[in-house]
């Protein structure tokens, strides 16, 4: 099944949540020592996937043209605009929180090589071993994040399911289509690109700085392009 892995990933995230609900009687002190411990673990993972890249212009070009792009189209207030109206549906008494939650999560679930290379192994080999490893970081990811942000983590199962499934889904033709050398060079890209947004998402839960990450999104595609571009036209970066 293609998209097993995904579906476990999905339902990881919502038990986490759950479980997140019943801990969110921690005491402040300790909820706030524990987001700035994942805070500062999700900035170190940032680093890490962002060293990964092979040509850091491509990176730095998928940012800038991504974030000019995300910041048109303002992807950042749409997110949040979906949150609150998350809960207000939900009926949720902390306002912000659902929103707050909702974009911080989805963009860590999201935003990573594990998430793509996952889906990936899933429609191309059938194999879902990396999204089940994902499948438990998220979910205990979930339960902090529950515990210190609230309950909208839960809701940001949905587009980590829709995301991943739908990389799943066309991974075979993906595969058909790209050589294994240019998949490799654009995952090595994508995945550098990602870990500078995954670092901001730890400043920001740090409250060092407000970054408007959801708005560098597009730049996971721009670093696509860029990447075929270099393959089509080599010489342009030479």
């Amino acid at each position: 099944m293609v998209f097993l892995g995904t579906v476990v990933n999905g339902l990881a995230i919502m038990v986490g949540a759950l479980i997140g609900t019943v801990s969110s009687r921690i005491p402040d002190r300790m909820k706030t020592t524990i987001m700035q411990g994942l805070a500062l673990v999700i900035t170190v993972i940032g680093l890490q996937m962002a060293m990964k890249s092979e040509q850091f212009l491509i990176v730095i070009g998928s940012l800038v043209i991504g974030g000019m792009l995300g910041e048109y189209w303002d992807l950042e207030g749409k997110l949040a605009t979906l949150g609150n109206w998350i809960e207000k549906k939900t009926g949720a008494t902390s306002e912000g929180s659902v929103a707050q939650a909702f974009v911080t999560a989805t963009l860590v679930y999201v935003v990573g090589a594990m998430a793509i290379l996952g889906a990936l192994d899933s429609g191309l080999r059938n194999d879902h071993s990396i999204l089940f490893t994902k499948s438990l970081i998220d979910g205990f990811t979930a339960i902090m994040f529950t515990a210190t942000l609230g309950y909208g983590v839960l809701f940001s199962a949905i587009p980590v399911m829709i995301y991943q499934g739908l990389i799943a889904l066309f991974a075979s033709q993906i595969n058909q289509v790209v050589p294994q050398f240019l998949l490799d060079a654009f995952i090595a890209e994508v995945t550098s690109a990602g870990g500078i947004m995954i670092m901001a998402i730890g400043l920001n839960l740090l409250g060092i700085i407000k970054i408007r990450v959801a708005n560098f999104l597009p730049a996971l595609l721009v670093a696509a392009i860029l990447v075929t571009t270099l393959y089509l036209f080599p010489l342009l970066f030479n």
